[in-house]
C-alpha cells in the first residue's frame, strides 16, 4: 500500500533528521536547491524536488518524515 501523503514541501528542520546535520546546514542545502530549480526565495522546495536533489527516493522521505 503507498504511502499517504499530507504536506508537499520540506523545511529545515525535515533536512535535519534526515541527515542528521545541522538546521543551518537544511537551510543551505534548501537555497542551494532553490538555486538549481530557479526559484525565488519566497517559494518552497517539494518533497520531491528534494529527492530528486539529493538522490534520496520520495517513498523513504515521506515514511521517515510521517508525512
Amino acid at each position: 500500500m503507498k504511502p499517504q501523503q499530507t504536506r508537499l514541501c520540506i523545511y529545515p528542520k525535515d533536512v535535519q533528521r534526515i541527515t542528521g546535520k545541522s538546521e543551518r546546514y537544511g537551510r543551505m542545502l534548501l537555497q542551494k536547491i532553490r538555486e538549481h530549480f530557479q526559484k525565488e526565495e519566497h517559494q518552497f522546495i517539494t518533497i520531491e524536488e528534494f529527492c530528486r536533489y539529493t538522490g534520496f527516493e520520495k517513498e523513504e522521505v515521506i515514511l521517515f518524515l510521517g508525512a
